[in-house]
């Protein structure tokens, strides 16, 4: 006969609970209500059942969500700012042309920032000024650079160029010369010049005075002293006590090995480097004026291209990248100002020296001329065109500021060197005050700058309304001499 535990305390007896009553346990145990089945026809499966996310999911798309609507909507009003500057320009591409002259080119000037390639500034003209000048219609012209100095010779020798006569050139450009004998003009008036970065701008400033204030030829180089034969070191050769013979080295002796020019496959084509300026910064007060100065030279504008690298500067770099609307504007402002051709004198004096950056302070010139760098660093700043972009500096790479002993001169780390003949011909670019208003009346409607989602819901709606026969006036019938039968 089996043992029948007794019930304990904690364990109710059946018989105790009365009739009518359901334990907790079976309430819980009870089945739950079968799913929708709309989402089985929808393709969630049989038992789907929506819920919250977690809070780890919740937290994960927040982050994700808010980054990513910020980097829509920069790029919405950056489109829109873009938008604003092509529509004041735009007006330019709808004048006529005169068959028989040449039409206004700009000229780009682009050079590979410090520590990295040329590729980042052709991205950053393709994504910032590009949109306005096609815009506006007008042609330009590049002078590209991959290293510090291309743009700075490339100048010069341009310059040096349209100042020598037309008979003494050795090299004629062909095309030049054949609408020269067709009789098509060269365009009479101010162009213009776009320099993207502080480094393109010095090189820009550098090129120009070497160009107007240097010689047309090169200078010839100093030649360095050959040691004489009579002065060739003999060696003292001891053969016996006593006994010393002199004697001179044989010239097959003095000779190099001869190399061996097979070429061998790994070798690579290196670019040549760039000639040395023709003339020196110090050299400006006692060069003269050239008698073909202009009065005034084309209108220039340096254009910002901030350029930072390394990964602790990644906070930085992602606070622009979800701010480029406002440089888009600014930038656009600019070369609007450039494709408009207004334009004024360079200011003499500028922001003060406290804004300057590190490198022109003297406590940092004192120490780079320990490391075997010049003390030239420490020249002030005060001209606009000493001052422009100056901020962009402190961004450089250290490895940038490095000076080697015997290396040419290094336009970057170098300051600006104005002098006041060429100074005070340069002009800046700038937007008057009734093209300012002009841009702050334009509106930009909301379909030019919305992205293809949008776009589509926005014309497919309008396709149903089209289709339903919805937003159509009703024709009013008409009879005899046009009284309206229907009010």
């Amino acid at each position: 006969m089996a043992d029948i535990k007794p019930p304990t305390a904690s364990e109710p007896n059946a018989s105790s609970i009365p009739k009518g009553e359901v334990p907790v346990d079976a309430k819980a145990a009870k089945p739950l209500k079968p799913p929708n089945p709309m989402w089985k026809y929808l393709g969630f499966g049989e038992n789907f059942r929506p819920k919250l996310p977690s809070r780890n999911w919740t937290i994960f798309l927040t982050i994700t969500g808010s980054f990513t609507a910020a980097v829509i909507y920069d790029k919405r009003e950056k489109k829109r700012a873009q938008r604003k500057w092509c529509k004041l320009v735009e007006h330019i591409a709808k004048e006529p042309l005169d068959a028989r002259s040449m039409p206004r080119k700009l000229t780009v000037f682009l050079e590979g920032p410090p520590t990295d390639g040329l590729r980042v500034a052709q991205d950053h003209f393709k994504d910032y000024v590009k949109p306005i000048l096609v815009a506006s219609g007008l042609d330009w012209e590049f002078i590209q650079g991959r290293k510090e100095g291309d743009v700075r010779a490339e100048l010069a020798e341009r310059i040096r160029n349209s100042r020598t006569p037309p008979e003494q050139r050795t090299e004629e450009d062909i095309v030049v010369e054949t609408r020269r004998k067709s009789g098509i003009k060269e365009f009479d008036g101010p162009r213009g010049d776009i320099v993207l970065g502080r480094h393109t701008w010095k090189e820009y400033i550098r090129g120009i005075h070497e160009g107007w204030l240097g010689p047309l030829t090169e200078p010839p180089k100093p030649v360095e002293e050959k040691p004489s034969e009579d002065t060739k070191e003999k060696e003292t050769i001891e053969t016996l006590p006593g006994i010393t013979l002199l004697s001179e080295p044989r010239e097959a002796d003095a000779l190099p090995p001869a190399e061996d020019k097979t070429p061998k496959s790994d070798d690579k084509a290196k670019k040549p480097a760039q000639p040395a300026p023709f003339i020196s910064v110090s050299a400006y007060a006692t060069a003269p004026s050239p008698p073909d100065l202009p009065m005034e030279l084309d209108p220039s504008i340096p254009i910002s291209f901030p350029h930072i690298l390394g990964f602790l500067n990644t906070p930085k770099r992602l606070y622009r990248f979800l701010n480029r609307r406002v440089l888009a504007d600014s930038i656009g402002r600019e070369t609007a100002a450039i494709i408009l051709s207004t334009y004024r004198p360079y200011h003499t004096t500028s922001n003060p020296s406290s804004e300057l950056p590190s490198s022109f302070t003297s406590e940092e010139a004192d120490g780079d001329t320990q490391n075997g760098a010049s003390n030239a660093s420490a020249v002030p700043q005060t001209a606009e065109q000493q001052t422009a972009l100056i901020q962009e500096e402190k961004e450089w790479h250290k490895s940038t500021r490095v000076r080697v002993d015997g290396e040419p001169e290094r336009t970057w780390l170098e300051p600006v060197i104005l002098d006041p003949r060429i100074a005070s011909r340069m002009r800046r670019s700038e937007l008057t005050p009734e093209d300012e208003a002009r841009a702050r009346k334009i509106v930009v409607p909301e379909e030019e700058i919305e992205g293809w989602i949008k776009g589509g819901i926005r014309s497919l709606g309008r396709e149903g309304i089209r289709l339903l026969g919805f937003g159509k006036e009703k024709s009013k019938p008409v009879v005899g001499d046009g009284e309206d039968v229907l009010e």
